[in-house]
C-alpha cells in the first residue's frame, strides 16, 4: 500500500488544508508514513509570510534529495503546495530542483473527509484567499481573492463532525468576519504590476471599500447563531478578524452567546498611525482603542490577543514606543511578533526600503515579548515566521 508524509510549515489555515490534503489520499488507499524517510510521496506545505519561513521550506527540500542520493535510493516524489505557489512553477523549480510537482493550494478542495489528529476539536475553514491588501502581506496573491464557503456547506461539515464527537470547531479565514459580505472588485492587482517608481501608497485603496456594507445582520454573526444550535457544539472560536469590520452586532452576539470563546484574536500590528497607514491597515490606535472599549463594555471577560511586526520600513523610535504603549494599554493576553521581511511582490517591497536594521528589529521584537509574553509559558511567538 503506497504512503505519504505532509509537512505544514505556517498558520492554522495551513495546517487545516494539510488535514484536507490527508483525507484525499486516505480516500485513495494510501496510508500515513510515520516519517518522510518512509513514504512514497512528500508533501510540503509551505509559507510564505516571512523570508524565514520559504527558507526553512527549500532547507527541508534539499536535506531530503541529499539524505536518499547519500543512501543510493530512489527519491520519492516531492510535491510542493501552499503560498509560496506565488513565485510560479519557473521560479520554484529553479529555487528547489528536488521538487517534482507543484500543487496550487486552491485546488486543494472539500471532496473528500478531512483526517484530523485532534479528536475533539476541529479547524473548519469558511473562506479562502483575501481582499484586502495590507502593504506588507502576501496573502492576496499566494491564495488570491476571498472566497467565502457555502453556509450549507459548512453546516454539514459541522453537523458531521458534532455526530463524530467533537465539541469545539474554530473557523478560519484570512478575515473570518468578513465572510458572506458582497465583494466590490477593484482593479488592484493590475496596479501592483505598474512599474515600481510610479506606484505610490495613494494609489491603494481602504480595505474597507472591498465589501459593501451588510443590510441587517451581518452573514458572519448569522453563520456563529447557526452553528450554536447544532447539538453538541459546546466550543466556538474564530480567527483571524481584522479591527475594520468587527461589527457591532458581532460583539452583541459574543456577549450573549456563551457557546463563542471569550480568546479574541485582533491583529493590530502597529500602535503607530502613521505605520498603520503606510501598512494600509485602514484603522488608527484610537479606532482600535476604542473597538476594544465597545468589546469589553459588552464582554467583561474577553482575552485578547494579537499580531504586531516590527522594523517596518521608516519605523522610527517613537513609532515603535506607540507600539510599546498601546501594549502596556491593551494587556494583550498573547502577541505573536514578527520582525518584518520584504515580500517580493506586496506594495511594500515595490514602495518602501527595508531601512531597519536586523539588530535593531531583534530588540524591539525582545521588548514587546518581553512586556506581552513574558508569562505566557505556553504559546510562544516566533521570532521569525
Amino acid at each position: 500500500m503506497p504512503s505519504y508524509f505532509i509537512h505544514t510549515f505556517g498558520c492554522q489555515s495551513n495546517k487545516s488544508d494539510s488535514e484536507r490534503i490527508a483525507g484525499d489520499y486516505a480516500a485513495r488507499g494510501y496510508t500515513e508514513a510515520r516519517s518522510w524517510k518512509l513514504a512514497d510521496e512528500i508533501v510540503i506545505n509551505t509559507c510564505a509570510i516571512r523570508e524565514s519561513a520559504e527558507q526553512r521550506a527549500r532547507h527541508l527540500v534539499f536535506i531530503i534529495a541529499k539524505f536518499f542520493a547519500d543512501q543510493g535510493k530512489q527519491k520519492p516524489k516531492i510535491i510542493l503546495t501552499g503560498c509560496m505557489v506565488h513565485h510560479g512553477y519557473d521560479q520554484l523549480y529553479k529555487m528547489m530542483p528536488g521538487i517534482d510537482e507543484i500543487l496550487p493550494i486552491n485546488e486543494v478542495g472539500f471532496n473528500q473527509s478531512a483526517v484530523r489528529k485532534e479528536k475533539t476539536h476541529a479547524w473548519i475553514p469558511i473562506s479562502a484567499g483575501c481582499n484586502s491588501f495590507c502593504t506588507y502581506c502576501i496573502v492576496p496573491y499566494s491564495r488570491g481573492r476571498e472566497q467565502s464557503r457555502a453556509q450549507d456547506e459548512i453546516l454539514t461539515e459541522v453537523r458531521d463532525l458534532a455526530q463524530k464527537g467533537y465539541s469545539e470547531v474554530t473557523l478560519l479565514g484570512q478575515n473570518v468576519n468578513s465572510w458572506g459580505l458582497e465583494k466590490v472588485g477593484i482593479g488592484f492587482r493590475k496596479l501592483l504590476m505598474s512599474h515600481k517608481e510610479t506606484f505610490s501608497r495613494e494609489n491603494i485603496p481602504d480595505n474597507q471599500s472591498q465589501y459593501l456594507k451588510p443590510k441587517g445582520t451581518p452573514p458572519f454573526v448569522r453563520l456563529l447563531q447557526e452553528i450554536s444550535k447544532i447539538d453538541g457544539i459546546e466550543k466556538i472560536r474564530f480567527m483571524t478578524s481584522n479591527p475594520w469590520d468587527f461589527h457591532e452586532e458581532l460583539i452583541d452576539e459574543i456577549a450573549k452567546n456563551k457557546k463563542i470563546d471569550r480568546f479574541l484574536h485582533l491583529p493590530i500590528q502597529s500602535g503607530s498611525n502613521s505605520v498603520l497607514y503606510r501598512m494600509n491597515r485602514g484603522y488608527t490606535r484610537e479606532d482600535y482603542l476604542n473597538l476594544i472599549e465597545r468589546i469589553r463594555a459588552k464582554v467583561p471577560d474577553a482575552v485578547f490577543g494579537s499580531d504586531i511586526i516590527v522594523g517596518f520600513p521608516d519605523e522610527t523610535d517613537a513609532e515603535f514606543e506607540d507600539t510599546v504603549d498601546l501594549a502596556k494599554k491593551v494587556g494583550w493576553k498573547v502577541a505573536f511578533v514578527a520582525m518584518y521581511s520584504p515580500r517580493p511582490g506586496t506594495a511594500s517591497w515595490r514602495i518602501y526600503t527595508d531601512n531597519i536594521p536586523h539588530t535593531v528589529k531583534k530588540k524591539r521584537w525582545e521588548i514587546l515579548d518581553q512586556i506581552i509574553n513574558k508569562d505566557n509559558l505556553v504559546i510562544r511567538p516566533k521570532v521569525v515566521k
